[in-house]
Parts: structure tokens; C-alpha cells; sequence
């Protein structure tokens, strides 16, 4: 998400350790927000649990501010539209919106 400071295009020469750049594995999350910041709980969770209560690990969280909260929106949509594209994912009913023509 590069800024523009004064008309110029930013770029950001950022490095991490091998350690972060393997990641996290998360298959659930959660969002919430206070009036001054969003944060993002990502957890590994067992959803093969039938009843009663899932077990899981909390992996990451993440706390942003509102103005970096909506850039990462526009970049996963972003990316998110770009890879629905590329895999030829075009009908998920899931992800229909009220005036297409599949979802009615």
C-alpha cells in the first residue's frame, strides 16, 4: 500500500526474520473495534468438534488504526477480486450481491 507524500509515490524496504516471514496458520478470526482502534484476533480452531465448546489457539492479533483498517479492506478486496478472477471462482453464492443476476 504504498502513500503519496507531496505528489510522490513511497515505497517501504521492510525486512523480517525467517522466523515471521514462515507466519501463522489461522482458519478463524475476529474483528472488533473501540473508538480508536480495530483489532484482529486470528485462532487455530477444531471444527470438527461436534457440540459443546471448540477448542482453539489464539495465533496472532493484530490492533490497527481506523485509517489503516480501511486500506487493508480495499487491499484485500483488492487482492480478493484479483485472485477470484485468476481462479475462475466467479459464482460463489456466498459472495452474490442483491442486484446480480444469480442471486435472484
Amino acid at each position: 500500500m504504498p502513500e503519496e507524500e507531496n505528489g510522490e509515490e513511497r515505497h517501504f524496504n521492510i525486512h523480517t526474520d525467517p522466523e515471521t516471514m514462515a507466519g501463522h496458520y489461522a482458519n478463524f478470526a475476529n474483528v472488533s473495534h473501540s473508538d480508536y482502534e480495530f483489532s484482529i484476533t486470528f485462532a487455530r480452531v477444531d471444527h470438527e468438534v461436534d457440540e459443546g465448546e471448540v477448542p482453539g489457539v489464539v495465533v496472532s492479533r493484530l490492533n490497527l488504526s481506523p485509517k489503516f483498517m480501511r486500506e487493508l479492506i480495499d487491499a484485500m478486496e483488492d487482492n480478493f477480486s484479483k485472485w477470484k478472477t485468476r481462479e475462475g471462482i466467479r459464482d460463489l453464492p456466498e459472495f452474490d450481491e442483491p442486484d446480480s443476476p444469480s442471486a435472484s
